[in-house]
């Protein structure tokens, strides 16, 4: 019985010493965590922000404010991070703090946006405009708002490498660094609109524009997890109704014009209580035809109405999200001119195509593109396990859209696309210095026309993909790989399926130099399956002035593309410029035959070698407290390595703004420049360089719980004839003239 004892003895105090050990060791932890406390308030009277959502981005860790502004972390590991603070629709305050100890960080919420934004598109994580590796950027809500835009296109135009395709005010669409079509990818909360606004210059893309909570854009081929229809860049319109909000928020916007009759306004509200959110918006604008200096752009106006609502559930370990959106449109396209119809017009110079006041118009045609959307988004998070974090979303679009002939008021062609998408992405566990995200994506396309312009047989598409991006963050450098495998089929009625499997993959590396600049660099092999239209269309195509003839024996495109950068940001200046390369094997273009049919030039699907090179460049310089300089600089030069320039690329582009701010007023007058474009395709026409002055002016009055902000923009001032290159109705439809646009917002919280 004594060994028994001895052993009893020994444990015990084993078992005292361990706990003795533990308390000391849960000590020595507890002092050497931190905590992070602070206050959110909004600019000019400092009024206290509730209910904003403050982040720790590398610890993915948020709280909420309280009623005074206040919000507190406690257990923080000693380390630097960026950390930020959200409100609903308001742009987003990036902070970086050093955490040792009990530490302090307050913010101001700006109603525009001064320094680096939070964008998620890039990489599916929360990341800062100046950390992504990516080159991305971000328009927020109120710019959308004093804006007014018709179109996305009309949205995105003075950002730096993104330029506008039209045909006219409805059917704007961004061209990111000279890549157009299904080249670019339009998207909502991460999935496919269902629109066809890729397939023809006269279909618009369907975007609540006054809903949205912010636009965020990806440029350059490094955009894996989004597919091949991205390699020239992604536009995501994310709606924020996604991420809970605790209590009330909303917002109403309205607006209105001259130049074009314009007027509309929008709404919207969340409410969250405890885990549950509910939450609904609505928008609508009309705008009539538009007056250039040589007179009123016929059947140019343009319509739309919007309208969303869902409910969402975020509990500490899942969450889901479902939503119901309508979006419908109604436009018209500007007639071409009775003398522009036949083969001798269409060979002569811009200015032939010009119709003088009182001519006999043209065939008047009106789309009205309408879509219904059902989403449903479903996860779980704080996991412990090797995957911490999985979300999986849904996404249902049944779109319509009618070419409708106005003074018959017959249907001439009728578009039927509809689509089911979905992805399924997950984050696991931090490896050493390596996080990030694995998972698959695809969506099922049922495509059919009737009528008039029945291009293509009705077809279905199926597409999945796997595809994975890891991050590792060292002192100074980040180091970022990713790969997609992506497979497309088509399946049409009466001619041969094809299918295309193909691998893309890119490395990124960004280099801090010194606190405030950083250089990055990109290489990316990416791989796209020819579009439905390059393989299957034969027919006339009044949306591209062609008439135009596929070819089923395409094969993929492969692009190897380069990219440097150096960014720097500073409370005086912010600056970046960045250099890229992109060289396209098999690129798919319509060759033209030099024949007509149906009074179009006839133009071939076919495919040779191509490369884009261009730069951008931007410089921010705070002159005064409030006074701030803004200058950007953009160009694409993309060509056949025949020397065959390559069709409505944007010519050499510029912008230089002074924006000065006193308490709540705000000015800024700002120059628009492009050189003029001499570089171009068969047929096309060049287009003279030309300078647009415009003035914005604004008022903000912040209250407890409310911002209010009043502005006033007067466009084109000289009404300066200008063209847009990219337009495919330049020869006819110069742009906008002189106007005067109003704009009222309000956000409360």
């Amino acid at each position: 019985m004594q060994v028994p004892s001895l052993f009893l003895a020994l444990a015990r105090r084993w078992a005292l010493g361990a706990a003795i050990c533990l308390a000391l060791s849960g000590s020595a932890l507890a002092q050497s965590a931190g905590s992070l406390r602070g206050r959110v308030v909004l600019e000019r009277e400092a009024n206290p922000v509730s209910e904003a959502v403050v982040t720790i981005l590398e610890l993915r860790r948020s709280v909420v404010t309280d009623q005074n502004g206040e919000y507190r972390f406690d257990d923080v590991p000693p380390g630097d991070y960026k950390v930020f603070a959200h409100l609903d629709r308001i742009p987003d305050t990036v902070q970086q703090v050093t955490v040792n100890g009990a530490t302090t960080l307050d913010f101001v919420l700006k109603l525009r946006a001064e320094t680096e934004q939070v964008t998620i598109t890039a990489t599916l994580r929360e990341e800062t405009t100046r950390d992504a590796i990516q080159s991305s950027l971000v328009v927020n809500s109120f710019d959308l708002a004093e804006r007014a835009p018709v179109s996305l296109g009309d949205a995105l135009e003075r950002e730096i490498g993104v330029a506008k395709r039209s045909f006219g005010p409805g059917t704007g669409r961004p061209v990111i660094r000279g890549f157009d079509g299904d080249r670019v990818l339009v998207t909502q909360d991460g999935l496919t609109t269902g629109s066809i606004g890729f397939q023809s210059g006269d279909h618009a893309e369907i975007i609540d524009l006054q809903g949205v909570e912010r636009l965020e854009v990806v440029k350059g081929p490094a955009t894996l997890l989004y597919g091949s229809t991205a390699i020239g860049g992604v536009v995501n319109a994310v709606t924020g109704n996604e991420e809970s909000h605790p209590g009330l928020q909303g917002f109403a916007t309205a607006f209105g014009g001259t130049g074009n009759a314009l007027g509309g306004g929008g709404g919207g509200i969340k409410y969250g209580r405890g885990p549950w959110m509910v939450f609904a918006n609505g928008s609508g604008q009309r705008a009539g035809d538009y007056r250039t200096p040589l007179g009123v752009i016929e059947n140019s106006f343009a319509r739309s109405g919007n309208a969303t609502g869902g409910v969402g559930y975020y509990g500490a370990r899942g969450f889901f999200n479902f939503a119901y959106s309508y979006a419908g449109q109604n436009y018209g396209v500007p007639p071409i001119p009775d003398d522009g119809a036949d083969e001798q017009a269409l060979r002569r110079p811009a200015s032939a195509f010009l119709r003088p006041k009182g001519g006999e118009p043209g065939e008047l045609v009106r789309l009205n593109p309408r879509r219904h959307g059902f989403r449903f988004t479903t996860g779980a998070r704080n996991l412990d396990a090797f995957f911490t974090d999985a979300q999986a979303q849904l996404q249902y679009n049944r779109y319509r859209h009618d070419e409708i002939n106005i003074a018959e008021d017959k249907v001439e062609t009728a578009f039927r696309n509809d689509t089911f998408a979905y992805r399924l992405f997950t984050d696991h566990r931090r490896l050493g210095r390596w996080q990030g995200t694995l998972g698959f994506s695809g969506f099922y396309r049922d495509y059919s026309t009737r009528g008039d312009e029945t291009l293509t047989p009705a077809t279905t598409q199926n597409n999945f993909a796997f595809f994975g991006l890891e991050k590792a963050n060292f002192e100074r450098v980040t180091l970022q790989f990713g790969g997609r495998v992506e497979r497309n089929a088509y399946s049409p009625t009466d001619a041969r399926a094809r299918s295309f499997t193909g691998f893309s993959g890119g490395v990124g590396l960004r280099v801090g130099l010194t606190d405030n600049t950083a250089l990055t660099a990109n290489y990316t092999h990416a791989y796209r399956a020819p579009a439905l239209e390059e393989l299957y269309n034969f027919g006339p195509h009044p949306g591209t002035f062609l008439f135009e003839i596929g070819d089923a024996d395409l094969t993929r495109e492969l692009t190897n593309g380069i990219e440097a950068s150096v960014r720097h940001q500073s409370r005086r200046a912010r600056a970046s410029a960045s250099f890229y390369y992109y060289d396209i094997r098999a690129f798919i273009f319509p060759a033209l035959t030099g024949e007509f049919e149906d009074g179009l030039p006839v133009g071939v699907f076919t495919q040779g070698n191509a490369r884009f090179l261009g730069t951008e460049a931007q410089l921010d310089i705070n002159l005064h407290p409030n006074l701030w300089l803004y200058s950007q600089l953009d160009y694409t030069n993309a060509e056949l390595k025949t020397g065959l320039p390559l069709p409505r690329i944007p010519p050499l582009r510029a912008r230089v703004a002074l924006e000065g701010t006193f308490k709540g007023l705000r000015l800024m007058p700002e120059l628009l420049m492009a050189n003029r474009q001499e570089r171009l395709f068969t047929l096309e026409e060049p287009t003279a360089g030309y300078t647009v002055v415009n003035v914005v002016g604004s008022y903000m009055l912040t209250t407890s719980g409310t911002a209010h902000v009043f502005s006033v923009t007067g466009f084109n001032l000289g009404d300066r004839l200008y063209r847009n290159h990219l337009s495919f109705i330049k020869a006819f439809a110069p742009e906008i003239g002189r106007g005067v646009r109003f704009s009222y917002t309000m956000r409360f919280f």
